[in-house]
């Protein structure tokens, strides 16, 4: 078994919860989302994000509105939709749900020591 292979599992896993949680806050644009992912030392690409973003677009979790930007062509700012506000209420009760399980199993099994 690959650590390196487990840990980006994992990431992809958490990624959506995250790009959520940030657009909970507020309307993002592309390059705002990975600057807050990489801030949080989750590095994403814009290949990973956008088929993320799209995926997520048509399931009508999130919506998207143009904003004429000062540096350059108008610039598209994602934002939940009332579903994504619902989905992110799922996904954090399931992380609170898995994030007790694994808390649990380690704190029940003694102290456990990570070299």
């Amino acid at each position: 078994m690959d650590a390196e292979n487990v840990k980006s599992q994992m990431r992809k896993g958490m990624l959506e919860y995250c790009v959520l949680l940030l657009l909970h806050k507020e309307s993002l644009y592309v390059s705002d989302i990975l600057n807050r992912l990489k801030e949080a030392k989750l590095i994403v690409v814009e290949g990973t994000l956008y088929p993320l973003l799209t995926r997520l677009k048509n399931d009508g979790i999130l919506a998207y509105e143009w904003q004429e930007s000062t540096q350059g062509p108008p610039r598209k700012y994602y934002r939940l939709t009332d579903d994504g506000c619902k989905m992110l209420a799922q996904i954090e009760t399931a992380w609170n749900e898995i994030a007790n399980t694994v808390n649990h199993i380690k704190d029940g099994s003694g102290s456990v020591k990570f070299e």
